[in-house]
């Protein structure tokens, strides 16, 4: 008889979960609200505080646009190409990919034939996106 309570009491103690106990659970929630509660009056206070503290002395120089200390030569609103623009996210993505590949090829041995298949399906898609922009002449200078 004995043993079957022992077998039903640890079956209901442990049916509060993972935690072990419904008290620990509710500790959990609480540090998370108090964390949470903390990060965003810090971060509240730290964005308000210069507001007040700093001083605020504007002019027509302090409003005019830097340029590493030169004088500014013409309208700082310029347009850009949007080719640079382009040019640069293609040079991420394929900057993103050269970071994936190094440590995926470090262990390839024992991730074995499914990850090969799979890095060559995110290579192909790459390489189709590259041949696009190839081919709509976004990597051309003029």
């Amino acid at each position: 008889m004995g043993r079957i309570q022992s077998q039903s009491r640890c079956h209901i103690d442990g049916a509060a979960g993972a935690g072990g106990s419904i008290s620990g659970m509710s500790s959990a929630i609480l540090v998370f609200t108090g964390f949470l509660s903390v990060a965003l009056a810090l971060g509240h206070i730290l964005i308000t505080l210069p507001r007040f503290l700093a001083p605020d002395e504007p002019s027509a120089l302090k409003a005019r646009a830097y340029e590493c200390g030169e004088v500014p030569v013409g309208d700082p609103w310029v347009r850009f190409h949007v080719g640079y623009y382009i040019f640069a996210i293609a040079f991420v993505v394929f900057d993103v990919e050269a970071v994936l590949l190094f440590p995926w090829a470090v262990v390839l041995r024992r991730l074995g034939a499914v990850a090969l298949a799979q890095m060559g399906v995110f290579i192909a898609i790459l390489l189709f996106g590259l041949v696009y922009a190839w081919r709509k002449g976004v990597l051309e200078w003029s």
